[in-house]
Order: C-alpha cells, then sequence, then structure tokens
C-alpha cells in the first residue's frame, strides 16, 4: 500500500468532549502540523459553552463554530420525517442526520482554508466514522481522512482519559457516568459505560430533555400541527420555521415524557449495540405526519411508501446522504408528499403520544364509503365477483394439489 503523505492542515470535527479534546492534541503531537476545529452547533446548547477557549487552549490554530441548526432542521430532519425514517422499526435516526451536515460544513471549511485531510473521533467499531468519511468522499473525495481510533495504540477510554489529565485538558467523562452521549435538535443519545449491559435499567438522573412519564403532568397537552407538503409549518395556528417546529415540540414533548427509547440496534459494522434515545420532538412529528398520510395517500403509495421508508432510514443509518440512490429516493418521498397537507390533533400524556383527530381538504376519506349505516356509494354485491377473480390463483392451486 502506497504511503500517504503526512498532512499539512487538518480540519477536525470537535466537540470538546474526551474523544475529540485528545484526538486534538494528539493530532499535533503525531504530524506537527496546524489543526482546525470544527464545531458545528446542530442543537447541543449548553454543550457549546466555553467550547472556542477550550480548543485553542488544546492546540486549535482557528476555532469555527457554526450555527447550522436551521439548516440541520429543514434540510436534514424534515426531509426524513416526510419519508417516515425510523431505523429497524425504532431509532429515529438523530445522530445519523446530523453527521452529514457536519461533513459538508467541515468540506466547505477545509476549501477555505486550503486544508489536506480531515478528522473525526469516531471509532472502528462505530457508524459515525462511516458517516463522515462517506461524505468525505463525496464533496471532498481527494482530501485524506485521519481516523486516530483506527490507528492510535489507546485501548480505550481509559487510557483517553489518563493522556487527558497528562495533557491537562478538562473533560465531561466520569467514574460515575462513563457512557457517551451525542445531543442536537432531534435527539439526545446515550451509549456505553454502564450502559453496555443491556438488562440494566438507565439510571433516571441519566435523563436531560425529557421527565420519566411518571413525573409527567397530571393533565394531557394537546396540540394541533398544521402541515403544507408534508412539513409542519404550524402548531396551534402559530407560523413556525422548522428550528422553531422542534424546539417547540422538544419542550412540549419533554415535559410530558415523550419519546424515550431503550433499543439494542445492528450497527453498520456487524455490532449489535445497546442505545438510549430521547427524541421528543421527532417523535411527535413522525406520528402526526404518518398519520396525516393515512388520510391524503391512496393506498398503492401508502403501501410501497412504507416499503421504502424501511430502505430511506438504512441508507440515513449507512451515512449514504449524498449517494446517487439516495437522491432519487428522496425525490420519490417528496414527490409523495404534494398532497400531504393538513392538521392533526395530538394528545400528550405521561410519556404517550396519541393523535385524537385528523383532517385535510385533500383527504380521501369518504364517510360515504366507510359508513355501517345505509350506503348509497358503494354496491356490496359487487364484492362477490371480486372475491371470486382476487381468490382464483389460491382455488385452482388447491384443485391441482388437494
Amino acid at each position: 500500500m502506497k504511503e500517504k503523505p503526512a498532512p499539512k492542515k487538518i480540519v477536525l470535527a470537535y466537540s470538546g468532549g474526551l474523544d475529540t479534546s485528545v484526538i486534538l492534541a494528539w493530532l499535533k503531537d503525531t504530524y506537527g502540523c496546524e489543526v482546525i476545529a470544527f464545531c458545528a452547533d446542530v442543537g447541543q446548547k449548553e454543550e457549546l459553552t466555553g467550547l472556542e477557549e477550550k480548543g485553542k487552549n488544546t492546540g486549535a490554530s482557528k476555532v469555527y463554530i457554526q450555527d447550522l441548526r436551521l439548516e440541520f432542521a429543514r434540510d436534514f430532519i424534515f426531509p426524513a420525517i416526510r419519508g417516515n425514517a425510523i431505523y429497524e422499526m425504532r431509532y429515529l435516526l438523530g445522530t445519523s442526520l446530523a453527521r452529514p451536515l457536519i461533513a459538508k460544513a467541515m468540506a466547505e471549511v477545509a476549501k477555505k482554508e486550503g486544508a489536506d485531510a480531515f478528522s473525526h473521533g469516531a471509532t472502528g467499531k462505530g457508524n459515525d466514522q462511516v458517516r463522515f468519511e462517506l461524505t468525505f468522499k463525496a464533496l471532498s473525495p481527494n482530501l485524506q481522512i485521519i481516523a486516530p481510533w483506527r490507528t492510535w495504540n489507546f485501548g480505550g477510554r481509559a487510557d483517553l482519559i489518563e493522556y487527558a489529565k497528562k495533557k491537562g485538558i478538562p473533560v465531561p467523562v466520569t467514574a460515575a457516568k462513563p457512557y457517551s452521549m451525542d445531543r442536537n435538535l432531534m435527539h439526545l443519545s446515550f451509549e456505553g459505560g454502564i450502559l453496555e449491559d443491556p438488562y440494566n435499567e438507565p439510571k433516571e438522573d441519566m435523563f436531560i430533555l425529557t421527565v420519566s412519564p411518571e413525573k409527567a403532568p397530571d393533565k394531557p397537552t394537546y396540540l394541533e400541527l398544521d402541515f403544507e407538503y408534508g412539513d409542519c409549518v404550524a402548531i396551534d395556528g402559530k407560523k413556525m420555521n422548522p428550528l422553531e417546529v422542534m424546539e417547540t415540540l422538544n419542550d412540549l414533548g419533554g415535559k410530558n415524557g415523550v419519546g424515550r427509547v431503550d433499543i439494542v440496534e445492528n450497527r453498520l459494522v456487524g455490532i449489535k449495540s445497546r442505545g438510549v434515545y430521547e427524541t421528543p420532538g421527532g417523535t411527535i412529528l413522525h406520528i402526526a405526519h404518518r398519520d396525516l398520510e393515512s388520510i391524503t395517500l391512496d393506498r398503492d403509495t401508502q403501501h410501497k411508501k412504507d416499503e421504502l421508508s424501511q430502505e430511506f432510514a438504512r441508507y440515513i443509518y449507512n451515512g449514504q446522504w449524498y449517494s446517487n440512490q439516495m437522491n432519487a429516493l428522496r425525490a420519490y418521498m417528496d414527490y409523495t408528499q404534494k398532497y400531504v397537507n393538513g392538521t392533526v390533533r395530538i394528545k400528550l400524556y405521561k410519556g404517550n403520544c396519541t393523535v385524537v383527530g385528523r383532517k385535510s381538504n385533500k383527504s380521501l376519506y369518504n364517510a360515504g364509503l366507510s359508513t355501517f349505516e345505509k350506503e348509497e356509494l358503494y354496491n356490496q354485491y359487487d364484492a362477490e365477483g371480486f372475491i371470486n377473480l382476487y381468490g382464483l390463483p389460491m382455488k385452482e392451486w388447491a384443485r391441482v394439489n388437494h
């Protein structure tokens, strides 16, 4: 294998956490080159406090902190909602959606700064290495990629904590809470450490975005979500942009204990991984949007979209946001949303998000056809001929084989 040239300027995906803080110092020690720390504000909130100062103190020549929250909500979360993207029927893809956006912004910074390499803190066991690197390959194919977790001699996070102490780098991980967290507008995830035994129940003091259902209000909260072309555009009649929608629903969902999920998922590399997620706003949007489709999409389109939604979720999970097949699939998903317009009424109560009403001027629901009372639009006798033809293959099979 041809040896890669030593990088001269590296753009690092930097969060200020244990891994990327150590990586920043390690890159400086290993390559002796300039390292630019890049942090995307995708909704981490207080996690961004003091980040620029910390990055420079750790050795970064520059620290970029870009507010990408609106772009994240509009161009990544909302398309996922339109496509009903849920990985393995339960995971709402918060981290998976953020990574291609972060990598895209890093590619733009690399071009501006004349950098010749990217680096990230994803491990060789996880999915994020794929999500970052496939985006780099799609948008900046000529730049080198440095993945320290695949090359350095550190055995695990205990080694990183020791290295950080030697370098005087403050890190938020402690022996009491050694799990890894990732927060953005879509969710807050917890992995590793004390959660690695899938039989252990998460401790209540771990959760940040949601109250426990037991402590949620005794009175339900009702919401009306207005949709246009598959996107939520107003809550209780108040017009909002995608960022405002996510912030509002995260707040309301969190107060009612909505959106907690504890799952064991199949990573792309083949490892099973236990993850605990808080996704209050995303849960509400998914439930409301899918319900509105039930009255605005015809049967065959709805069923085909349900099939493709699983594939769509896998593409997102596997880091293929900028692939050709994703472009085609997103075009199909968006085409189906032309008439997904209307209002969904939601009830939030002690961890539950329930649809209690829906309406649309494009509704295909026809009470005259579905009624159990006397009907004028449907001749029940017509069903006999339909069943005879529909069942003909089964009847012929039985005639020959029984």
